[in-house]
């Protein structure tokens, strides 16, 4: 039984790596058949019905393995924040190591987030608002560390991740660009947001209630 699980989860395996070797710029999850997928890795196509009901639900397993890959590796980067520059600074450098390793999952996320369909965008929102609220709860914990007082941290950690996702495509897309010059620019920028959620909460302090 146990090399027969063993064989299922290969199988399973060569059939997520064969639909993610297919997805690049120019082609998205959407235009791939489950036959070419099937005959990528090496199977019959009515041997993917063992392991997936039908290629969305392979797709939706890539979409939470991108996710849960990608969160674990900021996680533990922000784990680190303290002797390496700072929570932001941390999530960016881990986020393009990730980019660069990792086109083809981040193209995924990406593409389907906006054209997918329902079950795709509702799944990539999910790992989206994962995201936010990791990183709200980092920020959290950094100001409270430093002393910093910070205006609706939550709101800050969406801001950031939007702006993370929107330039990590930017940079997937033009090969020209320098990592160190995207990297300083992604940090200036959510630099910039912390600065501006801190200056709010300055002068809510200072004066308190609607203006």
């Amino acid at each position: 039984m146990a090399v027969r699980a063993q064989q299922k989860e290969r199988t399973r395996r060569a059939l997520i790596d064969a639909a993610l070797g297919q997805i690049s710029a120019e082609r998205g999850f959407s235009n791939l058949s489950l036959r070419e997928v099937a005959r990528e890795a090496g199977v019959a196509p009515t041997s993917f019905y063992r392991h997936f009901p039908d290629l969305e639900a392979l797709g939706l397993a890539l979409v939470d393995e991108a996710g849960t890959e990608l969160r674990r590796r900021m996680r533990e980067a922000r784990q680190r924040f303290g002797t390496e520059g700072g929570v932001v600074r941390a999530s960016v450098d881990t986020f393009i190591q990730f980019l660069i390793g990792n086109a083809n999952l981040f193209y995924l996320l990406s593409r389907e987030r906006a054209v997918g369909s329902p079950a795709f965008r509702r799944a990539i929102r999910r790992e989206i608002d994962h995201f936010i609220d990791e990183l709200a709860c980092d920020l959290e914990r950094e100001c409270r560390d430093r002393g910093i007082l910070m205006s609706d941290i939550s709101i800050v950690a969406e801001s950031m991740v939007t702006i993370v996702f929107n330039e990590g495509l930017e940079f997937i897309d033009n090969k020209e660009e320098n990592v160190q010059d995207v990297t300083q620019k992604m940090v200036q920028q959510l630099r910039m947001i912390a600065l501006g959620a801190e200056a709010m909460a300055r002068r809510e302090q200072i004066s308190p209630g609607p203006e």
